[in-house]
């Protein structure tokens, strides 16, 4: 009777600990596979723009020869309302972590911000400034994201990896400068690709079958890059602005996914 009752318990406790760990497992397994989620929120970009080079062709109408000159420049930091959406999978790699991968397309072109090139060329000195707008557009990232499912309807996670944006900007001097003579500039509006790394934590949680709310924070860096500028003038002819231009940015979302 005795080794009967021994046995009882142990079957009890055996099924109590399986139970456990398959509801430990659920967790994970919860929050496996392919999801998809659209979010909205704020985002902030601190653009980073060198000092560059300036080359002109010259106007021998006027016999201005080709100048080379420099020029300094500054940007103003673009604040903006954004949105994006995502798609990846989650892989349940133990009974309460998973490893996913998601691919995140930002839609749309962020508001405008300003900058301004400030030139100075051999002979003539310092031009009038070109004043710019700039803005984003075409931000993408692909990161991994390990995760850590509290229980079947909650997910903290971090996600770190690869991020590009396109950095579109045209302007010109004052209008009253345009002409010939005036020495002002204009640019039309030209694009640099810009790509770096990207970093992000958030939480999801479940509100109706599969579908879940969710907050994230991201934050990016993009490694400077040398590019160049066509110029429009015409006092010394068109020319080019040769500088680096690259930046950091973040954003704050909420949002709504399906997990399937």
């Amino acid at each position: 009777m005795k080794k009967l009752q021994i046995s009882a318990l142990a079957l009890a406790l055996m099924s109590i600990a399986s139970g456990s760990a398959m509801a430990q497992s659920n967790d994970a397994q919860s929050w496996s596979g392919v999801y998809a989620q659209a979010k909205a929120g704020y985002a902030s970009f601190n653009p980073s723009v060198g000092n560059g080079t300036l080359a002109f062709s010259g106007n021998p109408s006027i016999s201005i020869p080709a100048l080379p000159g420099t020029y300094t420049a500054s940007a103003s930091t673009l604040n903006t309302a954004t949105a994006a959406i995502d798609v990846g999978y989650n892989f349940a790699i133990d009974s309460d972590k998973l490893l996913g991968i998601g691919l995140s397309y930002y839609t749309g072109a962020t508001g405008s911000g300003n900058a301004t090139m400030n030139p100075t060329l051999a002979v003539l000195g310092a031009g009038p400034a070109v004043n710019l707008n700039y803005q984003l557009k075409n931000l993408w990232a692909i990161t991994l994201q390990p995760g850590w499912a509290l229980d079947k309807d909650r997910l903290l996670y971090a996600k770190v990896g690869y991020t590009g944006v396109t950095l579109g900007a045209s302007g010109n001097s004052n209008a009253a400068t345009l002409g010939v003579g005036g020495s002002g500039s204009s640019v039309a509006y030209q694009t640099v690709n810009l790509s770096g790394y990207a970093l992000g934590v958030g939480y999801k949680q479940i509100f109706s079958g599969s579908w879940y709310w969710l907050a994230e924070a991201n934050y990016g860096g993009f490694s400077n890059k040398t590019a160049t500028l066509n110029v429009q003038n015409k006092t010394v002819g068109n020319g080019t602005a040769t500088g680096t231009f690259g930046g950091s940015g973040m954003d704050f979302l909420v949002g709504v996914g399906y997990r399937f």
